[in-house]
């Protein structure tokens, strides 16, 4: 039998975590996990504000980790609606801007293996986004499970070939940057900027290969976890998917072999059996309820299910402890939203929004009036998350501020 192992500081690798957790704030790592259909706020927000709100039929299950949870009502990026717009939920007001992960990882996830971890709790649209980086292009999200062990904690069949074909694509994308720079030569002013993106992007792409290569022969964590005979990737196996995936998150930042995940919560046509009952319609047919009170009661089953799930998960972080000692709940920020508010109206103002770890200040409903002219945007709550993390940000898209005083 092994067992996972948090990084130690006598270890090597663990003296460069050291080094670097002392230029960094209080939060050390960064989880954010979006719902394709939102939740029903009725069910989600309190109407009290402050510290001494009642437990809404979606916090019931969160409400152990109260003291270490946040739930902010009334912020949005103040985008348009309808379901492309949803993929702005970690970008701000514009679609394809580089994502609130991305930004972090650029200065948190330098001295892991894996720079940022995306994945999907199972197969979802092909359309959806959530990821995007400085170029605007989206990034891949693994929906399997075992892939993502693997990644985390297995070596390639055969090292010396895989070696081989990283360093053979590194040498075509040498080739292809040559002649694209001889092309700038001679192209117009627009063009250039385009080309420049793209030497951004062969950048990015080499420094990933260049990772890649040096993680090849790193030894991989040992870890005591056993995943199913098969990955749960059907549409109605996605609470099961999302189970797996949340242990998983919880090894990665346990063994530092990443600071920076995502996750994305696809919801499609599947009908799910929950508790030995199959609910009366799908997941999406749910979200578009009209009011109906049974429908709205079968959506408040699932998404109590999502909320369930993500209190584990925070359960797990609170029980883990980092390299100094101290809960990974508390060195963790995990934020918890979607980029629509309203499923049933395609809705994107008063995202659901909650925040949970990262040595803030929580235990409160803070209740925004969107309506003020001096309203925070969600953008706002992301400085306040990246400076959380030690990153000099003052805004964040259409955002110029942030909410210290609700949570510092």
């Amino acid at each position: 039998m092994t067992l996972a192992l948090p990084v130690l500081e006598s270890l090597p690798v663990a003296a460069s975590a050291v080094s670097a957790s002392r230029k960094l704030g209080s939060a050390k790592r960064l989880v954010c996990v979006g719902a394709n259909l939102g939740l029903h706020v009725g069910s989600l927000y309190p109407k009290e504000t402050g510290a001494d709100y009642s437990v809404t039929p979606l916090l019931k299950p969160l409400m152990q980790h109260k003291d270490r949870l946040t739930v902010v009502s009334g912020l949005d990026h103040r985008a348009g609606n309808g379901h492309k717009n949803w993929d702005n939920f970690l970008c701000g007001k514009n679609v394809g801007d580089v994502s609130l992960d991305q930004i972090a990882a650029k200065h948190i996830g330098a001295d892991t293996r894996i720079r940022s971890l995306q994945l999907s709790a199972g197969r979802g649209s092909f359309r959806q986004k959530m990821v995007f980086n400085e170029q605007g292009i989206p990034l891949p999200m693994t929906e399997r499970p075992s892939v993502v062990y693997q990644t985390l904690f297995g070596l390639p069949d055969d090292v010396d070939r895989t070696e081989y074909l990283i360093k053979s694509g590194k040498s075509s994308l040498d080739g292809v940057s040559g002649d694209a720079k001889r092309l700038q030569k001679t192209v117009s002013s627009a063009d250039k900027e385009k080309l420049g993106e793209y030497f951004q992007s062969v950048r990015d792409l080499e420094q990933r290969m260049e990772r890649q290569l040096r993680g090849l022969r790193e030894p991989r964590p040992k870890v005591d976890y056993q995943l199913p005979e098969f990955d749960p990737i059907a549409p109605t196996l996605m609470l099961e998917n999302q189970a797996l995936m949340y242990d998983l998150m919880a090894l990665a930042l346990e063994t530092d072999s990443t600071r920076v995940i995502t996750m994305f919560l696809p919801g499609l046509g599947e009908v799910f059996t929950i508790n030995g009952e199959t609910l009366s319609a799908g997941y999406h047919a749910l979200s578009h309820h009209g009011n109906n009170p049974g429908l709205v009661d079968d959506l408040i089953k699932v998404e109590s299910q999502h909320m369930a799930l993500l209190s584990g998960f925070l359960d797990q972080l609170k029980r883990k402890t980092d390299i100094e000692g101290k809960s990974l709940l508390d060195s963790t920020l995990v934020l918890w939203g979607a980029g629509m508010g309203d499923a049933s109206r395609h809705s994107n103002a008063n995202l659901p929004v909650c925040l949970a770890g990262g040595g803030l200040k929580h235990g409160s409903h803070i209740a925004i009036d969107r309506d003020a002219p001096d309203a925070p945007l969600l953008g706002d709550l992301y400085v306040t998350m990246l400076q959380q993390l030690g990153i000099e940000q003052d805004r964040f898209s259409n955002a110029s501020r942030n909410m210290n005083q609700y949570l510092v």
